[in-house]
């Protein structure tokens, strides 16, 4: 019997983080609220008090949990030695409509203007970021090794800035500006383009 209810606790708990990504998604920070969640599993208000506390620490838990997993797919992607960087660039630019279709993207957005406002929600945001940041410095670090100084920049403020790049990308696309949002990616693909011609250049001598 006690396993039972423990088996049914967790499914509880994912269902209602499954069903805060979805309010998330379709009605934005704004929309999100705990009774919406609860409607939409299904199970009484006291479920989120007993798994998360509050509507704060159920945001909070549904953002690590997607961001950790997303992390960890980059990391794969980004510490594979048989990838060519230029490879690596154009399956980031993959995962950036990957990421759009579901919903990772429009979460993250709707966290950093809600962490504005609400500090907790801020730091848990910039802590996620700041994980992106370190993993985007080590691949820059190898591609100053393998491609040559980027002089002016460090490879930290190239991480940054491409950092930067793509959160824009993501927010014109999110706004669903057209053509804008196919310019944006066309001209990440381009980088691409360009990183193989360094790469190619170097084989050559």
């Amino acid at each position: 019997m006690t396993v039972q209810r423990k088996i049914k606790s967790a499914n509880t708990k994912a269902e209602l983080l499954q069903a805060a990504q979805d309010v998330l998604i379709e009605q934005g920070f704004s929309g999100l609220s705990t009774r919406r969640v609860a409607d939409v599993v299904g199970a009484p208000m006291s479920q989120i008090q007993y798994h998360f506390g509050s509507k704060e620490r159920m945001i909070l838990t549904l953002f690590e949990d997607m961001n950790t997993r997303l992390l960890a797919r980059q990391k794969d992607l980004f510490e594979d030695p048989n990838l060519t960087i230029s490879q690596q660039w154009n399956k980031a630019c993959d995962f950036l409509d990957e990421d759009i279709n579901s919903g990772y993207v429009r979460i993250l957005h709707e966290l950093i203007a809600a962490g504005w406002s609400n500090p907790k929600i801020g730091a848990a945001v910039s802590k996620g970021l700041d994980a992106w940041t370190e993993l985007l410095t080590k691949t820059a670090e190898r591609a100053e090794r393998e491609l040559g100084l980027f002089a002016p920049f460090a490879p930290s403020e190239i991480a940054s800035l491409v950092g930067v790049a793509f959160l824009g990308a993501e927010s014109q696309i999110l706004l669903g500006r057209q053509p804008e949002s196919t310019v944006i990616r066309r001209a990440l693909r381009r980088i691409g383009d360009m990183i193989m011609a360094l790469e190619t250049s170097k084989e050559n001598g």
